[in-house]
């Protein structure tokens, strides 16, 4: 029996399914993650076919870069994934999951753009401005 993993917003206007292994968290420290999640954003991947939305109602999209587009709630507001463009991956925001998800978190990226309120001292490790993916393979 393959590994499920189901998610979703604060009010449940999106909710997602995600049937597949996912990878472990990396935290990004990207200026886009930290002013769509109001802080840091820990984040997991799967494959685009391995994931399906049961709910959408709410689900508006932004493209936050050429790179990229953003899916959030336009109820709650809640930042829950993010789609490369042309990529065949999805990036979930861990904390949309619903427990448990058996996840942990390996390592921080973007640390260079870092914000200057906190400290990143939990002996992960730590990449200056590597993308999401590379730091979980490494």
């Amino acid at each position: 029996m393959s590994e499920t993993h189901s998610g979703g917003c604060l009010c449940g206007g999106v909710q997602y399914v995600v049937t597949g292994p996912l990878r472990d968290v990396v935290n990004c420290h990207c200026g886009q993650c930290r002013r769509t999640h109001g802080h840091f954003a820990g984040y997991t991947e799967a494959p685009l076919a391995d994931f399906k939305l049961n709910s959408s109602d709410s689900l508006k999209w932004y493209q936050s870069s050429p790179q990229a587009r953003r899916g959030f709630c336009s109820i709650c507001g809640a930042s829950l994934f993010w789609v490369p463009e042309g990529g065949d991956h999805v990036w979930i925001a861990a904390g949309t999951l619903d427990p448990p998800t058996g996840l942990r978190t390996v390592a921080h990226t973007y640390v260079a753009d870092a914000g200057d309120y906190y400290t990143i001292a939990d002996g992960l490790k730590t990449y200056p401005r590597t993308h999401l993916t590379a730091a979980v393979d490494k």
